[in-house]
């Protein structure tokens, strides 16, 4: 089973981001559950979202604290959320930063793998918002390879409608803008 941890702020779409990516693991033939972690959130507090990913059904419902992949939607929460907490040995941080994948690691004090991409540049540029989270999960599935890109295609279609195109073009420039460390 692949864990997975997004960090967020209210509002980014941290709770979009792992259904989507459940979504697209279902049409893949796998077991995927996404659920919110809340409290009092509210626009701009910081939130978590988790998703699972099996090949067998997922009986498991609680939290994840010792994740295999954390998603960071927001730079900020670097300095403020220690985002690393409990990620396993070989897992993966991705995260938005205008920072290099380099300096991000020596900043989180990890020696896991890092994949950074100027992810609130590209919303901008293509949603003209400064919403991440599609744009997110296209450098989450450069640096996991955990589904298929394409997988994605009917989930976004279905939760963005007309501006699914808008979402699907950030994914795909977010995946390949994508810089990875080892």
């Amino acid at each position: 089973m692949i864990e997975i941890r997004f960090h967020g702020r209210g509002g980014q779409g941290a709770v979009t981001s792992a259904e989507l990516l459940a979504l697209a693991a279902i049409e893949e033939g796998k077991y995927a559950q996404a659920f919110p972690s809340f409290g009092p959130e509210r626009r701009g507090a910081p939130v978590l979202a988790f998703c699972r990913i099996d090949d067998r059904p997922i009986k498991i419902r609680a939290n994840i604290y010792e994740p295999d992949i954390v998603v960071v939607l927001d730079a900020s929460l670097l300095k403020i959320v220690n985002v690393a907490a409990g990620l396993k040995s070989g897992g993966i941080i991705v995260t938005t930063s205008v920072e290099s994948p380099e300096k991000v690691k020596e900043d989180l004090k990890i020696k896991n793998r890092i994949g950074v991409v100027d992810a609130v540049k590209i919303a901008r540029e293509i949603l003209g918002l400064p919403i991440t989270n599609t744009t997110m999960l296209g450098s989450l599935v450069r640096a996991s390879g955990l589904v298929k890109k394409e997988s994605f295609l009917p989930p976004l279609k279905e939760r963005f409608g007309r501006i699914a195109e808008k979402n699907i073009s950030a994914f795909e420039r977010a995946y390949q803008e994508t810089i990875l460390t080892q």
